[in-house]
């Protein structure tokens, strides 16, 4: 029987998903887009799971994007239903568990949007990230188009328009990225966010994703939905929790989320 498309781990309250095709460089099929939409639902779901790391099996590659093969047969709709909302809502940065891209190798198209719909990202020395779509005839549908939302929009429109990709070094002085590091310690330093997140209250954590992000695109929503946040978090048993912890200099206890 053949491998799995996508493997999930569980590290304590961190789940680990991995792209799991490293002969195709971790490109995209339906199938495994419907995978990596279920093993989110699933984290969603969980109310131990405060983290999830997004990961790619080998040193070629994170993610190649989408299967030209796969698109050249036309074999490219993920479908409807539950699991392909989760992966259109990943893309859209949407996810309510904070995501940790942990980028072992190049990610590119597809590859590259999947980092961008993650909070933070590790990536690997002398990976590159690039939106070559327009060298495909294609442009970015998986949120590439919004990469102006992140960084400079003159930036922005030369990697779009251009499709060249650029090395860590640029993509981390653009922001684009947290932390670029060896290849061999991609997974530890991404699992090392994850865990400072998750160490953190979950109900803060959840309303502080939703809040910085929306902020981004559209300030006035965002203050809106703070007033509706802050009576929920300020008044809830983690609040206090993180209160009397401090005062008796212990770590704080928290609700499952």
């Amino acid at each position: 029987m053949s491998e799995a498309e996508l493997v999930v781990e569980r590290h304590a309250a961190v789940v680990v998903a991995r792209l799991n095709r490293p002969e195709a460089r971790n490109a995209l099929t339906p199938s495994l887009m419907r995978a990596l939409g279920a093993a989110l639902l699933d984290a969603e779901r969980d109310p131990v799971v405060r983290a999830v790391v997004l990961t790619g099996t080998g040193d070629r590659a994170f993610c190649a994007g989408l299967d030209l093969r796969a698109f050249a047969a036309g074999d490219v709709t993920v479908g409807e239903g539950e699991e392909a909302d989760a992966f259109g809502r990943l893309l859209r940065g949407t996810i309510e568990v904070p995501l940790v891209g942990a980028a072992n190798g190049t990610a590119v198209a597809g590859g590259c949007e999947l980092l961008l719909g993650c909070d933070l990202v590790v990536l690997a020395e002398g990976a590159q990230l690039g939106l070559p779509e327009v060298k495909r005839g294609l442009f970015p549908a998986g949120g590439g188009t919004f990469i102006g939302t992140r960084i400079p929009l003159s930036i922005a429109l030369e990697l779009a328009l251009t499709g060249d990709p650029i090395d860590a070094d640029r993509a981390a002085s653009l922001g684009l990225v947290n932390a670029v590091v060896p290849a061999d310690q991609v997974l530890a330093v991404a699992l090392g966010y994850a865990e400072r997140i998750a160490a953190n209250g979950p109900l803060a954590v959840k309303a502080t994703k939703e809040l910085v992000r929306l902020a981004v695109v559209d300030a006035a929503a965002a203050w809106d939905r703070l007033g509706e946040l802050q009576p929920e978090v300020f008044a809830s048993e983690d609040a206090r929790e993180g209160a009397v912890a401090f005062v008796e200099k212990r770590a704080p206890v928290w609700q499952a989320r």
